[in-house]
């Protein structure tokens, strides 16, 4: 499977994005989804994941509650709805995706990455 996110941008302190994760090439329904966040000089880091079906959902600490990912598999999409953006959200944004996981939130989990979408927030 191949995947490209999209969606990102400049935005102020307290606005709203929404992210795109577009899959090509097999159904996006085989794939638990992660996204995961590199801000300059970070390690990545986990932000959000779903399941399959979509039935469970994951997230960091820090985005819960402002953060919300979801799918829409007929699209062959994944989403992640951005609001309450804060200056410490800035980061080029990843969706991957995994067959299975045991740790959603290890990026090691994922097999498949799109190329990232940059997320500038400013204050």
């Amino acid at each position: 499977v191949q995947l490209q996110a999209y969606g990102g941008g400049l935005v102020q302190t307290g606005g709203s994005l929404r992210l795109s994760c577009v899959a090509s090439g097999r159904t996006v329904s085989n794939y638990n989804v992660g996204w995961f966040r590199q801000a300059p000089g970070k390690e990545r880091e986990f932000v959000a994941a779903i399941r399959r079906s979509g039935e469970r959902t994951y997230y960091a600490d820090t985005v819960k509650g402002r953060f919300a990912i979801s799918r829409d598999n007929a699209k062959n999409t994944v989403y992640l709805q951005m609001s309450s953006l804060k200056p410490e959200d800035t980061a080029v944004y990843h969706c991957a995706a995994a067959m299975s996981y045991s740790d959603y939130s290890r990026s090691g989990e994922y097999t498949y990455w799109g190329q990232g979408t940059l997320v500038t927030v400013s204050s």
